[in-house]
């Protein structure tokens, strides 16, 4: 048996005073405990392999099915949607890892964004006595989620649906910067511990920090303040992650609604980042793994240097929609009487690979059937096909549907007020790039499709001169094209990677945009009425509370007096218009009320 240190050096101190005998005991004892020391060295290492499996941004999708073409979800990529898909993914995963020692988590947006979770929301609400389980909450539950952290539009249908579905979930929902407003504490719980057991050794305590986006006190302000605040992600993750690793904690995962470009869409509205994952990743120490979320993007591994202990921290996020299944490999060793991360890699699953699973499908086809029934309503007549194929670069009629709309439903609500004097202008994006109204019966599915967001209409007192302004940020979307260059449709929007949702038409107002220009000076000849705009006449601002509220950090909308706003959606608004008038004639709202330029010509 070799001596330990204490025992080896009272050896020595009593063998000192004996000189020879020092040295034929030393002579004896050396060989004894080098051998031992071999022994150690040469004995395996004790070793613990753990599977962490991330989806984000679900969005309400179970099936592969498209709510408004009414068929299979198909693109030209071949993927796949849908956590029955997922959950066949995870099946297989469980089964070869060992369910024990497998990890399942979600980084948020999950009850918002298709007709099924509309429904639920709306319909045939949650909320409702004796209401629904809501289909993702029964979904989730029965793949077995370990834990799930708080997306953005988690908070789109108010705080009451919200803490429904929280109830519903066998699992809990992560927030640790969703605090309350008045006593800073968390509102939702900021971390969950699990742990792994070992045969013979101390268990793997594995933590998870639940992490949102602090957009939501803009994009969600009407439901939220006062009530919550978000403070940043990386002042939150250093206040929790010390402490996380003070309970035990070996392994620590955070599970963040939040990209990794470090931008913000918000501009400077926050004093915080939206997208900051690599952020925390780089300034918070003793995180392992981050399972990333909001972007929209696949990121099957990303490795930031963390500043303090130049340790990797893995960062991984699957597509959205459950088209990729995030895996984290994290390999643990037992030395000096402790669990340590030896090493930690990532890849996506691509949910196209695996069949549905039978499971899931059967558990929601009823409410699948429901929804789909729903959507399928006619409720008009069209008298030609709608489309918004060219909705990016031309001012089309379907989009003029939406500004028309909303300039009617603003009008009645200020009727009888001071405002009801001042003209009407509104605001709308081109979504979606396949939304189609065929000629013939109109559905819901067909209205649904060209508004895929629940958002909700405001209205905003508006100068002349800050509507200039909001059209030249708009028009930043176009990237800059030189007169005498080729005109590719398909390079000639989404500058600077905006997306197509920050691109703004203006209704009721007369304008050139000027591609060839830098941007900031691409608007021309703007009229209201056939002259040219005064800059200090003022108008009402039909806009959708995304908007209205910051998102896309178009000028003065944000900081603009608001006039009314309500809480019924304007896609259900939509439906309301096209019902009443039971026939959907494009001669009655749709005008062209601006174009493409370069030097005065138009570009179409």
């Amino acid at each position: 048996m070799p001596l330990n240190p204490l025992n080896r050096r009272k050896f020595l101190q009593k063998s000192a005073a004996t000189g020879a005998g020092v040295a034929v005991a030393s002579a004896v004892a050396a060989p004894a405990a080098q051998a031992a020391e071999v022994t150690a060295a040469k004995r395996p290492a004790k070793r613990y392999a753990l599977t962490v499996m991330g989806t984000t941004d679900l969005h309400g999708h179970v099936f592969n099915w498209d709510y408004f073409k009414d068929a299979d979800y198909s693109d030209k990529a071949g993927n796949a949607q849908g956590l029955a898909r997922i959950s066949t993914l995870v099946n297989q995963l469980r089964e070869e890892k060992g369910r024990c020692n497998t990890l399942l988590l979600d980084a948020g947006d999950t009850i918002q964004g298709t007709p099924l979770t509309y429904y639920y929301a709306k319909v045939d609400p949650i909320t409702a006595e004796g209401g629904p389980v809501h289909p993702m909450a029964q979904a989730m539950n029965a793949i077995g989620y370990d834990a799930a952290a708080l997306g953005n539009h988690e908070f789109n249908y108010g705080i009451e649906t919200l803490r429904r579905f929280e109830q519903q979930c066998r699992f809990p929902l992560l927030g640790a910067n969703a605090v309350d407003a008045k006593t800073q504490r968390p509102a939702f719980p900021p971390y969950f511990i699990k742990k792994f057991h070992v045969p013979g050794l101390p268990p793997v305590r594995v933590a998870v920090l639940g992490l949102t986006n602090p957009g939501i006190a803009i994009w969600d302000k009407a439901y939220v303040q006062g009530k919550l605040e978000f403070p940043g992600l990386e002042e939150q993750a250093a206040k929790w992650v010390p402490k996380l690793k003070s309970m035990g904690a070996d392994v620590v995962i955070v599970s963040a609604h939040s990209g990794s470009s470090g931008t913000s869409s918000y501009g400077d509205q926050l004093p915080y980042v939206e997208n900051s994952a690599a952020l925390v990743a780089q300034q918070v120490a003793d995180i392992d793994a981050i399972l990333v979320g909001h972007a929209h993007v696949e990121i099957p591994e990303l490795k930031v240097t963390n500043a303090k202990t130049g340790k990797t921290v893995v960062l991984s996020e699957p597509l959205a929609y459950a088209e990729r299944l995030s895996v984290f490999d994290v390999e643990l060793v037992f030395a000096r009487g402790r669990w340590a991360v030896e090493s930690v890699s990532s890849k996506v699953l691509n949910s196209n690979s695996v069949a549905d699973d039978p499971k899931i499908t059967k558990l929601l086809s009823d409410e699948h059937a429901k929804v789909v029934e729903y959507v399928n309503q006619v409720v008009g007549t069209a008298t030609g096909t709608l489309t918004t194929v060219e909705a990016r670069y031309k001012d089309v009629p379907i989009i003029d549907l939406i500004t028309r709309v909303q300039e009617d439903v603003v009008k009645a609500a200020l009727a009888g007020t001071s405002y009801a004097s001042l003209p009407v202008v509104a605001q709308a994006s081109p979504f979606s790039r396949t939304s189609e109204i065929p000629v013939g019966k109109v559905t819901i599915r067909d209205l649904s499709s060209l508004y895929v967001y629940d958002n909700t209409l405001v209205a905003k007192l508006m100068t002349g001169a800050q509507l200039r302004a909001y059209l030249e940020y708009s028009a930043e979307y176009f990237v800059q094209t030189a007169a005498d260059a080729t005109v590719d449709v398909e390079k000639l929007t989404n500058a600077n990677g905006r997306p197509d949702y920050n691109y703004d038409y203006v209704s009721g107002l007369s304008y050139d945009i000027d591609i060839a220009q830098a941007a900031g000076s691409r608007i021309k000849n703007l009229t209201y009425n056939g002259a040219a705009l005064d800059d200090a006449q003022q108008f009402v601002f039909a806009v959708n509370n995304y908007r209205a509220n910051g998102g896309g950090a178009f000028p003065h909308v944000a900081s603009a007096t608001e006039l009314w706003s309500e809480s019924t959606e304007i896609r259900t608004r939509i439906a309301e218009w096209v019902t009443a008038k039971g026939v959907l004639d494009p001669k009655e709202f749709a005008s062209v009320d601006w174009r493409l330029t370069r030097g005065g010509v138009p570009v179409f």
